[in-house]
């Protein structure tokens, strides 16, 4: 039987990094996040995960740990507010850790990505059941038109190549 399970956005949060800087850290308390988890007879094996990020969110700033580097300079929010993924498979390394397969857009452009995902468990919390996952993996930003570049005060490129994505993810069924 398959469960689906959504995500709790005051439970999860995103961090976005790249070499040398922290673009930013995105709470789920303060930020709209939303998606679902799709196991089936809780076997996290065939789990199919598809989440979305408003990275727009008007209610509050976002915390820019950086500041020569805004959100808004590097992803465009105003035009592109949601960055969205959704798996393709799912495949079961051990009991924790899962290759975690899906199509990524940012800008309106989609592309595949691989990203390593970590189950933490399910839990009772409150009376509900919970699932975590600890999901990491890199982009090449220029693959998603992410061009922006800001320059150091020695004359040097400030950005790396890759983006790090760090999402700690929560559902409740």
């Amino acid at each position: 039987m398959k469960t689906k399970w959504t995500i709790d956005s005051s439970q999860s949060d995103v961090l976005i990094k790249m070499r040398h800087s922290i673009i930013a850290y995105l709470a789920g308390t303060i930020n709209k996040f939303d998606g679902h988890i799709d196991i089936d007879n809780n076997e996290i094996a065939d789990a199919s995960i598809q989440f979305s990020l408003d990275v727009n969110n008007k209610d509050t700033k976002l915390e820019q740990i950086d500041s020569h580097l805004k959100m808004n300079d590097l992803f465009d929010v105003n035009e592109y507010p949601i960055i969205s993924f959704k798996s393709t498979s799912f495949e079961k390394i051990n009991k924790n850790i899962n290759f975690l397969k899906g199509n990524l857009t940012i800008k309106n452009i989609t592309g595949p990505i691989e990203l390593d995902a970590e189950f933490m468990g399910i839990n009772a919390y409150d009376g509900d059941a919970k699932a975590a996952f600890e999901i990491t993996g890199k982009i090449n930003r220029k693959d998603f038109g992410l061009t922006y570049n800001s320059f150091n005060q020695n004359g040097g490129l400030a950005l790396g190549q890759d983006i790090k994505l760090i999402a700690n993810l929560e559902f409740t069924a």
